[in-house]
């Protein structure tokens, strides 16, 4: 047989009894131990222990405050790492815009030395820039650039210095071509090889006029309105020599019209791209906020 009840938890007697009550009507808030014993004393044995409802309710109450502080304490964590990280942003941030303004600082600030023999990196892509600008106004662009960025040269970035340059192109070219008359042997059309002998060597001399009209002195401009139509006038003159080397073969019925025609593709547009530079001129000048020189 089974017995159960509300026991002290603080007093030694086992026996059960129910809860007691304080008078008022309200229950005790002594700690009791709810028993269940075995009807033999000598077989007494503790079933189960219950803790009475108002320990448990401040045992309720202990763990709302641990979790509380629990909260409280991962919430402040959650803040600091915030703040972290925030920080650590701004301060990255920082570093890149320090770094970024160097660095434009320095490619504004640097310049070519004077009188430097290689030019730096900035005055060489405004030389690659001012070729490209300038050739966009001829025939040929990609020829008349290639030809002139060949040359290696140390090219100022000025309409002036460069079609100087492009003159030069087209008198090596020149000359290439007539070496090549020196070689070829056609019995039949030989008159027609010895005339475009003649004719190349009169276009040299006309573009060499237009080099020398651009050598003047230091106080003297290298292009005024009269040398730029002269110098039209000797450059389309060396075009006309070639065309008409060209038809005296073709009339000839030469067996080397078309080695002649492919050699001197390239010095028809040397001189074309020449050409256009020079007629304009005035406007390239514009472009580049320059006067005449």
């Amino acid at each position: 047989m089974l017995t159960a009840g509300w026991v002290r938890s603080s007093g030694r007697d086992l026996n059960p009894r129910p809860l007691r009550s304080n008078g008022n009507g309200k229950t005790s808030t002594s700690s009791y131990t709810f028993l269940i014993l075995l009807s033999k004393p000598s077989q007494r044995s503790l079933l189960c222990h219950f803790q009475s409802p108002m320990e448990s309710v401040n045992v309720l109450k202990g763990y709302g405050k641990v979790s509380s502080n629990l909260e409280n304490q991962n919430l402040h964590r959650s803040k600091i790492i915030r703040r972290s990280l925030i920080f650590s942003a701004l301060f990255l941030t920082l570093i890149i815009g320090l770094m970024l303004a160097l660095l434009i600082h320095e490619s504004n600030t640097e310049s070519p030395e004077s009188g430097s023999d290689s030019p730096s990196l900035s005055s060489a892509s405004n030389s690659v820039n001012s070729i490209k600008t300038v050739c966009n106004v001829t025939r040929y662009p990609a020829s008349c650039f290639t030809s002139i960025h060949s040359l290696n040269a140390s090219i100022k970035p000025d309409p002036e210095a460069i079609f100087k340059v492009s003159l030069q192109v087209s008198i090596k070219e020149l000359k290439n071509v007539s070496s090549l008359f020196t070689t070829l042997n056609d019995a039949k059309s030989q008159a027609a090889i010895n005339d475009c002998l003649s004719l190349f060597d009169d276009s040299l001399s006309r573009l060499n006029d237009s080099l020398s009209a651009m050598e003047v002195g230091p106080e003297e401009k290298a292009l005024t309105l009269e040398k730029i139509n002269d110098i039209q006038t000797w450059i389309s003159a060396a075009m006309s020599d070639q065309q008409t080397c060209e038809d005296g073969l073709e009339e000839m019925g030469s067996m080397v019209l078309d080695e002649v025609k492919a050699k001197m593709e390239n010095s028809k547009e040397f001189l074309s791209n020449s050409l256009a530079i020079v007629a304009q001129m005035q406007s390239l000048l514009e472009k580049f906020d320059l006067k005449m020189h």
